[in-house]
């Protein structure tokens, strides 16, 4: 009988933060109701209590109220989806047919962007400064999490661009948007990631990811 780890959770809350992560879903389809405040200054907390290299804190949140404002992001995306559909070549018409974002249907649209004056930062930043990014990400993963144990969809759109969005927003020289959170209720979660419900892509067998000591010949050579 395998001995009892201290600081192990009760088997009740591991099941819980498995579960949330097994059934976060990039979420599109969302219902109009509004957010409680409350809950949102939850996964914002949550996001705020995400790691950071160097605890540099990269994350800054803008919260869009405006529905003018709204409505100019998703013409943004808009552009950019339509751009994107050409660079695909064969698969134009395929993409085109996905719903991409839910940023008019949702109840709150939050945008994730790094920080201005990042340079200062070099702790664990000298040689790989993309570790601000990275950091954003781990918050924004947070945010995904929480919000799926509160019952909320919350969706990653990253189809703008980010110089045109940073101008919209006022944002500072150096600042960086990273990603339009659409966040609300949903009418249910997608039993499946959508892309892969839709047959845009599959799921890899964690064993093709996985390796020891070297990187195996030929990996990376074809999707």
């Amino acid at each position: 009988m395998s001995q009892a780890l201290p600081h192990r959770y009760p088997q009740a809350q591991i099941d819980a933060l498995y579960r949330a992560i097994r059934e976060r879903r990039d979420m599109r389809h969302f219902l109009p109701d509004a957010v409680d405040p409350a809950m949102l200054e939850r996964l914002l907390q949550a996001a705020h209590h995400a790691p950071s290299v160097g605890f540099m804190q990269p994350w800054r949140f803008l919260r869009i109220s405006d529905r003018a404002l709204r409505q100019r992001i998703h013409a943004l995306v808009e552009q950019e989806r339509i751009a994107t559909a050409h660079a695909l070549g064969q698969r134009e018409d395929e993409f085109m047919r996905l719903k991409v974002e839910g940023i008019l249907d949702c109840g709150e649209v939050l945008v994730a962007a790094l920080m201005d004056r990042r340079e200062p930062h070099v702790f664990g930043r000298r040689t790989m400064p993309q570790m601000d990014l990275a950091s954003l990400a781990c918050a924004l993963q947070n945010m995904w999490l929480a919000a799926r144990a509160e019952g909320l969809g919350m969706g990653w759109v990253s189809l703008f661009d980010p110089v045109a969005l940073a101008q919209l927003l006022g944002m500072p020289d150096g600042a960086e948007p990273v990603a339009v959170l659409c966040l609300g209720h949903v009418p249910a979660f997608y039993d499946k990631p959508m892309l892969e419900q839709q047959q845009w892509a599959a799921r890899r067998a964690l064993d093709e990811l996985v390796f020891e000591n070297h990187w195996p010949d030929g990996e990376g050579a074809s999707a």
